[in-house]
């Protein structure tokens, strides 16, 4: 309908970053947005407790960018990576929000590849093109944020083939898919509210999205893969703890097979 596509028109979009004391891949982050074809409403920086370090490299962009940067942080306890996304989600003002890691540089038209296929009750998924390990100290050191198909620091290149009729193909559906990564999604503020938000009972690494996700679908909203568009790239680090993973997965277990819309220990409790 003609309302709808006014909507999407002036729709207000917050990009939220999480991060933790990677100040060096942040500030590769920053300046890719930088580069956006299309800017975002507002940015929101959701740190999980870094120190003094992380904030500098917040406040020089800040200073750098004309864009309304908020930076959202909490003392460190730990991985809380649900509560901090909690806390920035409820802190912004935009009507869709685009979520990514501090480790995961921008392609040009990754905002507007969201914004271009993002639907009325869907939240978006896309996937990352990999950084490799043995490229990490260049990539520190030139600070470049563009990856052609044929760079040799990448893997996983296919990932990085930018093709706008192809990605249009892609049908949102009502299942959750194990491509789903919370370092590349995109969702409706309302809907994520209408769940209550990230499960703060998911503490360490692990699940806490595809969980959220699951809530989501429970409640109508449907996934739609983003493939050939929505490109970032993902710069290598050792894995995280997975001490967490099996309580997160039985939680996330939970919510499935008691087809959960709702969360008790979320987001409500920021929301004033």
């Amino acid at each position: 309908s003609n309302s709808d596509s006014e909507n999407f028109l002036f729709m207000k979009i917050s990009l939220l970053i999480t991060t933790y004391n990677w100040p060096e891949a942040l500030e590769l982050v920053l300046k890719s947005i930088q580069k956006q074809s299309l800017m975002p409403f507002e940015v929101l920086i959701a740190d999980d407790g870094s120190d003094v370090k992380t904030k500098n490299v917040i406040d020089n962009f800040k200073r750098e960018s004309v864009l309304d940067v908020k930076h959202i942080w909490h003392e460190d306890k730990g991985f809380r990576r649900t509560y901090i996304l909690n806390k920035a989600i409820a802190k912004s003002s935009g009507d869709y929000i685009i979520q990514l890691d501090g480790d995961c540089i921008l392609h040009s038209k990754f905002i507007e590849d969201h914004k271009r296929l993002s639907q009325k009750k869907t939240y978006l998924f896309g996937s990352r093109v990999n950084i490799k390990e043995e490229f990490l100290s260049k990539l520190f050191s030139d600070k470049n944020t563009k990856f052609s198909f044929f760079s040799k620091a990448i893997s996983k290149r296919t990932r990085n083939l930018h093709l706008r009729l192809f990605s249009n193909r892609y049908k949102a559906i009502s299942k959750l898919s194990n491509k789903l990564r919370g370092c590349n999604i995109s969702y409706w503020k309302k809907d994520i509210i209408a769940v209550n938000g990230y499960n703060e009972d998911m503490t360490g690494w692990g699940k806490e999205d595809s969980e959220m996700a699951v809530r989501l679908i429970n409640n109508g909203i449907l996934g739609k893969r983003l493939r050939y568009s929505g490109i970032i790239y993902h710069i290598w680090h050792k894995e995280n703890s997975r001490s967490s993973y099996n309580k997160n997965n039985e939680i996330e277990k939970f919510a499935i097979d008691n087809n959960l819309k709702w969360c008790k220990n979320g987001i409500d409790k920021y929301l004033n």
